[in-house]
């Protein structure tokens, strides 16, 4: 199967014009740096769509002044492989002035989001994350899309702008997938130095530890410091660790709805993230 690659919107409109006629059309966003989790996002669409699109587009709007949007890894050949593989049918990978062309002036607020676990630490993160999947999913408009659940809270930004927007997509979750150590596959997972590799699969398990501990009875306030003291002990800057309503991602108090229990943390340089599901 051909994988054809377009870099702005007019060649992209005219490749789904073909898609279409085909069948239906499934829609993987990426930043890039396509790995195993990427592609069986790419396949979960395949799955639940005749063609899949997949973009990549490292955006800018949802990088802070110090975080690392200049040394994001890049490697389209190497992507167009692993899409390819997972059984995609066209990338789409704009440039920044394709996405944001001159004057471009509008965006989208992530409103409360903004404010709690990523949004507290990351000021317009989720605001560039909104307004970015929008323009995506106006300009492919597919029947499909697929978003990985280790990014849980940007799932539940677009979960909102997609119902709040009435953009005619449905939203599929697909599960993290993870190393054979149970650290969760990410493109940033390539900055850590080898003693940091060994030591990061930590925050997956102290994420177990701290599941049973609540599910033992202990509060769950007490579970997570524990938790935070541990991955602190062992090297870990953590931003969070915090047990929220998997739906909204409210705090709660008692396990009485389904939660998710979810976890940033620095090592060395590198920011990992990973989330669990309770209840």
């Amino acid at each position: 199967m051909q994988l054809n690659l377009v870099k702005n919107m007019a060649d992209l409109q005219q490749a789904l014009a073909g898609l279409r006629t085909q069948g239906s059309v499934g829609f993987v966003p990426t930043m890039g740096a396509l790995h195993a989790g990427h592609a069986s996002l790419i396949k979960l669409a395949k799955e639940r769509s005749k063609n899949v699109v997949v973009s990549i587009f490292v955006n800018p709007t949802q990088f802070g002044p110090n975080e690392d949007f200049t040394k994001y890894p890049k490697m389209l050949e190497k992507d167009m492989e692993t899409a390819k593989a997972a059984g995609a049918s066209l990338v789409y990978a704009p440039s920044a002035g394709d996405i944001y062309p001159e004057g471009f002036s509008t965006s989208i607020s992530a409103g409360n989001m903004n404010k709690i676990l990523d949004g507290a630490f990351r000021p317009g993160h989720f605001d560039g994350v909104a307004t970015v999947v929008a323009k995506l999913l106006l300009r492919v408009v597919p029947q499909v899309a697929v978003f990985g659940e280790k990014d849980y809270q940007q799932l539940c930004v677009i979960r909102r702008v997609v119902q709040d927007l009435d953009l005619p997509v449905e939203i599929i979750a697909a599960p993290i997938m993870r190393e054979t150590d149970g650290l969760a596959m990410s493109s940033r997972n390539a900055y850590l130095t080898p003693e940091e590799r060994k030591t990061a699969p930590e925050i997956y398990k102290t994420l177990c530890e701290t599941v049973k501990h609540i599910k033992a009875g202990m509060p769950h306030r007490q579970a997570t410091a524990e938790g935070v003291d541990k991955l602190s002990s062992m090297g870990f800057k953590v931003d969070y660790l915090e047990l929220h309503d998997a739906a909204t991602l409210n705090s709660i108090e008692s396990l009485e709805r389904p939660a998710r229990l979810l976890v940033a943390a620095w090592l060395g340089g590198t920011r990992l993230i990973d989330n669990i599901a309770m209840g």
